[in-house]
């Protein structure tokens, strides 16, 4: 009878995991790629917004740096909707932080979505 118990709660755990697996793939990614002045100061400053994406809907991000370029930076946070990623990238919030961190123009921004296959 255990062993009968045990597999139903395994095929249960299956079914929940699977099912998470799919809401997310709705999630969205935003890239972020723009050039900062120096990338030590950046990343400091970068560091020290992270309560604030939180707080305005990123639930996971990384950072990278060009091989030919250490000051060429691109971004990735990822968001439970495109709404949340668009707001995020609009806020006065996000300008004022890129603004101190020293990023130099214009940042390219584009969104992603997993794709299911």
């Amino acid at each position: 009878m255990k062993i009968k118990h045990l597999l139903l709660a395994g095929l249960l755990g299956l079914s929940i995991t699977g099912a998470s697996v799919v809401a997310q793939a709705a999630d969205v990614r935003m890239f972020v790629r723009h050039e900062v002045a120096d990338y030590a100061a950046w990343r400091k400053a970068y560091d020290g917004f992270a309560s604030t994406q939180k707080k305005l809907g990123v639930y996971s991000k990384a950072a990278y740096q060009s091989t030919d370029n250490p000051n060429d930076v691109t971004v990735i946070h990822d968001f439970h909707s495109l709404e949340k990623a668009k707001a995020f990238a609009a806020s006065v919030e996000l300008k004022s932080a890129m603004e101190r961190a020293g990023v130099k123009g214009a940042p390219q921004i584009w969104y992603t979505t997993k794709t299911t296959k």
